[in-house]
């Protein structure tokens, strides 16, 4: 499996383009100004310090894992800042949910796979005004991640525990329409899908759907392909890590991969 993650890896580097190998107009402006928005913000700097404390934090914590498991590390026993190393997302990726939330523009963003949510802290501070609901399966995860929003001072987040399968589909019925969700949890292909197809009737020509790990397994990447080729979705922009979904009313059909 590692293997042939690191072989898709590298065809995506040979073929992927940079924002000048686009020819489209909205995919080029979001490479240029948020994609490829390298500067450094000052809302990056306290939750990086938490990541720091939690990679420094040696408590153990015994993991419930719902969904397909780490590639890493099948134990249930872990240690927190073991989990931090592997399983947060990188500065890097974080910070690029956190550009692509604050140029949506979200009233609420979802995100399914809270972990010790770094990535929630980032959608938090990229929308102060937005209600950001995040799904973790793991109650001991959940516990360490309420931590870090109360050190954090992040009072926009509402976090809910449980199976993805039993609590998404009632929290995407209470809204009105969803502008902004991530889906990080499962990475199973079924699953995915699900997750997709639950949040087709409340997506807007506005909407972003964001999807982690598209090259994780051969059944993520049928998901992936799955979801690029419904009739619904208008533009993908395959950043390897990512997937981004939208869904713009009378845009052409087309599927870009970026190097990031």
């Amino acid at each position: 499996m590692i293997i042939q993650f690191i072989t898709d890896y590298l065809k995506h580097r040979l073929t992927a383009k940079t924002r000048h190998g686009t020819h489209s107009p909205f995919v080029y402006k979001l490479a240029d100004e948020v994609i490829y928005d390298f500067t450094d913000k000052s809302e990056y700097k306290n939750i990086e310090a938490q990541r720091k404390k939690l990679f420094n934090d040696d408590s153990s914590i015994t993991v419930t894992d719902l969904g397909a498991g780490s590639h890493l590390n099948k134990n249930r026993t872990k240690k927190i800042s073991q989990i931090a190393k592997n399983a947060l997302k990188s500065p890097k990726l974080a910070q690029l949910i956190y550009r692509l939330a604050e140029n949506t523009k979200p009233k609420s963003a979802i995100e399914l796979g809270t972990c010790l949510g770094i990535t929630s802290a980032y959608l938090a501070k990229a929308c102060p005004k937005a209600q950001i609901i995040t799904i973790e399966g793991c109650p001991q995860t959940a516990g360490v991640a309420k931590n870090n929003f109360e050190d954090l001072n992040l009072t926009n987040i509402e976090l809910h525990v449980g199976n993805f399968d039993l609590i998404l589909p009632d929290v995407i019925a209470k809204q009105p329409t969803l502008d902004f969700v991530y889906i990080d949890g499962n990475h199973r292909k079924d699953a995915t899908l699900n997750y997709f197809k639950w949040c087709l009737p409340k997506v807007t020509e506005d909407s972003l759907l964001i999807f982690d790990d598209i090259y994780w397994s051969q059944g993520m990447k049928e998901a992936w392909e799955e979801i690029k080729n419904h009739p619904d979705v208008t533009v993908t922009i395959d950043l390897f890590w990512i997937g981004l979904v939208y869904f713009k009313k009378g845009q052409a059909k087309e599927h870009f991969k970026l190097k990031i």
